[in-house]
């Protein structure tokens, strides 16, 4: 019998698919060499491939295989000089693509995991560097025991990396400088684990997500004031396999007996405060007022006559004693002016964004625009949008073009950018190809996009995912492919215990803002910009924007690098120029 043990990069994503050839498919373990600083993580992955089923576990539990006696594989690691609370070790569980392939993303919670035979079982070891760590070089090592039932365990072998800790402090996540917005949608949180929607054990599961939110260094909180403002996200027109993507109201609206409207905004306000809690505290975007998306041929048109959008409103009738919407386009002002004092009250009137999601016709926009203006003047505004023009448009205070805008339209973005006070940032979605977050992206493409906003001297990044699920996420991920490539709808998986399973992708981004920040921070300081953005066409390889657009036809390879190393040493250059042990240009 043969196991063989091997060590990737944390970009590594195994693929079990159509050419699967009986024989170990790594090499040789790789020599993995980081720089971190101080509060700070680093990470590679242990990769076990038997010839025979096996079990693999991480946590030392007992574990025994219900068909009868296997092999059972633990996996151990240590870190001489670091306490072992900081260290993680995780199975890493594979998902289908749109392509039927199994890939690697979840990182697991579950303790141990059958393998069939001839397939690999990635691990993730992570390795998290305290505030107050020493400096100095620390040797991670996974040790691999193997017994059969009763069996005393035998080591098979052993793995090192080296992580090289400079005396340098990153800062927390909370008080990053780039602005990461990922929208929440917590109607669908609800759903997967079958609570009540606002209800109290809805927002205890919810704490969990939105603590995973901050270590990213999230900044906005969402809300959505109407009902189904993306219309299910076109889910009617799947015939094959639609999905539930609605997005419910968190105000609940009442018109009393006396004929008085009531506005209950505790669940808002509570979600507000959760998210404060842990330090998301940047921005309250509000959807559902303004751009909503309207799909006539099933159903998701206009409810109210004389207003030119589609917000719904749904209310309890207390004379009939049944819910009924909005469809006097006053009775939606004084709600819409309610909001308005229920954020001055609370204090947060100032980082209220209403968001407006991709809007197509700007002088359609505009009377939209306009008319909300009128029913709450102290409101200001945020755009996701597809052309520059949206720019000049007087009354926006925060631009979000998405790459394809960004790659056909830079200069006039630039240009018109100029003097605005809003914040600017960039998103992808279903489009581009690449580079991307889904399940058949390069997982450096994660760790990429950060590195672009720098770049392209934004604020940050922007993705409407976070855990927009389809109906059975840890089964089945694809959906409504292709509109929806795989993985498209969410960074993390509904976690059986409450809590968030996070995703390879999920890391990799943490990854790249951190190193976002490590740029930033080495221009703020006086390092040279103009040399740093020539050491980063080792990894940027396109000689003009425009080459990132779609219709430049480029392969990924020909846009940015794959090989791990070179982000590795870039990186590694920024630290010790900081650290004042380099200089962050040398090659």
């Amino acid at each position: 019998m043969t196991i063989a043990l091997g060590l990737e990069h944390e970009s590594y994503k195994y693929v079990l698919g159509v050419l699967h050839k009986f024989k170990v498919p790594f090499d040789e373990p790789k020599d993995i060499r980081l720089t971190c600083g101080k509060n700070d993580r680093a990470a590679a992955q242990l990769l076990i491939y038997s010839e025979d089923e096996m079990l693999v576990g991480v946590n030392g539990e007992a574990a025994f295989y219900e068909r009868g006696p296997i092999d059972v594989l633990r996996v151990s690691v240590e870190v001489p000089g670091l306490s072992q609370g900081r260290i993680n070790a995780k199975l890493i569980g594979l998902v289908e693509d749109d392509d039927r392939q199994l890939k690697s993303d979840m990182i697991l919670d579950q303790g141990v995991i059958h393998v069939e035979k001839k397939r690999v079982q990635p691990v993730w070891v992570e390795v998290e560097i305290d505030a107050d760590a020493k400096p100095g070089v620390y040797r991670p090592e996974i040790s691999v025991y193997r017994h059969r039932m009763f069996e005393d365990e035998v080591l098979v072998g052993t793995l090192a990396f080296e992580v090289r800790v400079l005396d340098l402090e990153l800062p927390r996540p909370a008080d990053y400088s780039f602005y990461l917005d990922l929208w929440q949608h917590n109607a669908n949180i609800a759903r997967k684990y079958d609570v009540v929607l606002w209800s109290d054990r809805h927002f205890a599961i919810m704490e969990g997500y939105v603590a995973s939110l901050a270590e990213l260094g999230q900044k906005a909180a969402t809300v959505v004031v109407s009902e189904v403002p993306w219309s299910g996200q076109g889910s009617a027109f799947d015939r094959v396999d639609p999905a539930n993507m609605f997005e419910y109201s968190i105000v609940n609206v009442t018109r009393r007996a006396d004929g008085e409207w009531a506005y209950d905004f505790g669940a808002l306000n509570r979600y507000v405060e959760l998210c404060e809690k842990h330090g998301i505290d940047s921005e309250i975007e509000v959807f559902g007022l303004l751009n909503i998306w309207v799909i006539e041929d099933a159903g998701y048109g206009r409810v109210i006559p004389d207003l030119d959008d589609a917000v719904r409103v749904r209310y309890y009738d207390e004379r009939s004693g049944t819910y009924k919407y909005i469809k006097d386009k006053g009775e939606l002002a004084r709600y819409v002016s309610a909001l308005e004092k229920n954020f001055i009250d609370q204090g947060w009137i100032g980082k209220v964004r209403i968001l407006a999601d991709e809007p197509a016709d700007l002088e359609r926009f505009r009377g939209r625009l306009n008319a909300l203006r009128v029913m709450a003047p102290s409101f200001q505004y945020k755009v996701a949008i597809n052309h520059a023009e949206f720019i000049k448009e007087e009354g926006l205070l925060d631009h979000v073009p998405s790459l394809d805008c960004v790659a056909e339209e830079y200069d006039e973005l630039m240009a018109l950018k100029q003097g605005k006070e809003g914040k600017t940032l960039f998103y992808v979605a279903c489009a581009p190809l690449l580079p991307n977050t889904f399940i058949a992206s390069h997982l450096l493409e994660s760790r990429l996009l950060p590195w672009m906003a720098w770049q392209f001297r934004l604020d940050g990044f922007l993705r409407w995912n976070y855990t927009v699920w389809p109906n059975d996420p840890l089964n089945k991920i694809s959906y409504h492919y292709p509109f929806f490539p795989a993985g498209d709808t969410n960074f993390v998986y509904p976690g059986r215990d409450g809590k968030p399973m996070l995703s390879l992708r999920y890391k990799l981004l943490q990854k790249g803002i951190r190193d976002f920040e490590l740029l930033a921070r080495y221009v703020r300081e006086g390092g040279d910009r103009e040399q740093l953005e020539l050491r980063l066409r080792k990894v940027f390889l396109w000689n003009d924007v425009k080459e990132l657009h779609p219709n430049a036809r480029k392969r990924r390879e020909e846009l940015f690098s794959l090989n791990e190393e070179d982000y590795e040493e870039i990186v590694a250059g920024v630290l010790e120029a900081l650290a004042g042990v380099g200089v962050a240009g040398k090659s």
